[in-house]
């Protein structure tokens, strides 16, 4: 039995996919690592089939057309056979010690036969520019080693998100929930944590440093030029969270959830927003009110939460000054965190 199918969207990742590859592969038979070649013209194809011929037991590939993140994760999610789903991106790499806790953890899972819906690690930025590490860990938000629900979540700070690198959704559940990402659109990776949240009654946090972000190539998605020039995707991606779950069905059912799940739409509204001041365009800055009146039509009670009692405040201060002071509380609380 597979307990962890790893998914590994490649594209045009020959010359970092391996370290990530011979991380996943200390799992041994109980994993399954499905390495999707988006569409790739460099040797990441080569790469990926030499992988799966090594080990057959162990690697599937898939080529496709170039289809995007989204459309790589979507391939996992239909072809994985393992008991939990787990993106790993092909420039990052999971620690290796830590990855056999997991296994361990998951098999007596298994054994019991009480699986949980979310596993829970930590993730750590590794930050190549100045060679260092940042670690975000939830042992205040979460209790640790034990079965717990929403009920049980502490307090979050100002920089904790469970983002694709902390999580592990019990496979079935995304099938269950209709995941399905757009094709050709970055940042997905948000849709792919939050759209679930909804059907996740069980939660079980280990403090483990699990999962190593690579941060600092110049054209990495989370790249403030980058970011700027793909900011339609960014709004896009936020459209969709927007619409794709009843948010206020669940104030008076599950209260730390809801409050959680409006807690991230306010950082992706404050994305996009800051995204499109910081392109200056008046086009953007179109786009920007467009956005804020999409939501007060979807949800008016929701717009009036977002816009004046939450961090989406600060993207939201009038005039030329404001934007300004806007983008520069981003700039600053970018720093101090570190998280792009």
């Amino acid at each position: 039995m597979k307990l962890i199918t790893f998914a590994v969207p490649c594209y045009n990742s020959a010359a970092y996919m391996s370290h990530c590859i011979d991380t996943l592969l200390t799992g041994g038979d109980e994993v399954e690592i499905i390495l999707v070649d988006d569409g790739s013209t460099d040797e990441t194809p080569a790469i990926a089939d030499r992988y799966a011929a090594e080990h057959p037991d162990i690697i599937r590939v898939i080529h496709q057309p170039n289809g995007g993140h989204g459309e790589g994760v979507n391939q996992g999610i239909r072809n994985a056979t393992g008991v939990y789903y787990k993106v790993v991106d092909s420039d990052d790499w999971v620690d290796t010690d830590h990855l056999q806790k997991v296994l361990h953890t998951i098999r007596e899972w298994v054994n019991k036969g009480e699986l949980v819906d979310l596993l829970i690690c930590n993730y750590v930025y590794e930050h190549v520019e100045d060679n260092t590490q940042h670690t975000v860990r939830y042992t205040h938000v979460f209790p640790q080693d034990t079965v717990f629900g929403w009920k049980d979540v502490g307090h979050w700070s100002p920089s904790e998100y469970l983002l694709m690198h902390s999580v592990f959704y019990r496979a079935e559940l995304l099938r269950q929930c209709g995941l399905e990402l757009p094709k050709h659109t970055f940042y997905v990776d948000n849709i792919f944590v939050y759209q679930p949240l909804p059907w996740v009654k069980t939660m079980y946090y280990m403090d483990l440093d699990f999962y190593r972000y690579f941060i600092g190539r110049q054209d990495q998605s989370v790249n403030e030029k980058v970011m700027v020039g793909r900011v339609d995707q960014q709004v896009r991606v936020t459209r969709i969270m927007l619409r794709c779950c009843d948010v206020m069905g669940l104030r008076k059912t599950n209260y730390k959830l809801y409050r959680y799940m409006c807690r991230y739409l306010s950082m992706m509204m404050t994305i996009s927003s800051i995204f499109l001041l910081i392109s200056g365009t008046e086009e953007n800055l179109k786009q920007k009110d467009e956005l804020w009146e999409y939501l007060r039509e979807t949800d008016a009670y929701l717009y009036r939460k977002l816009k004046y009692r939450s961090l989406s405040m600060v993207s939201n201060l009038p005039g030329y000054q404001g934007r300004k002071l806007s983008v520069g509380l981003y700039r600053l609380a970018r720093k101090i965190y570190k998280f792009n």
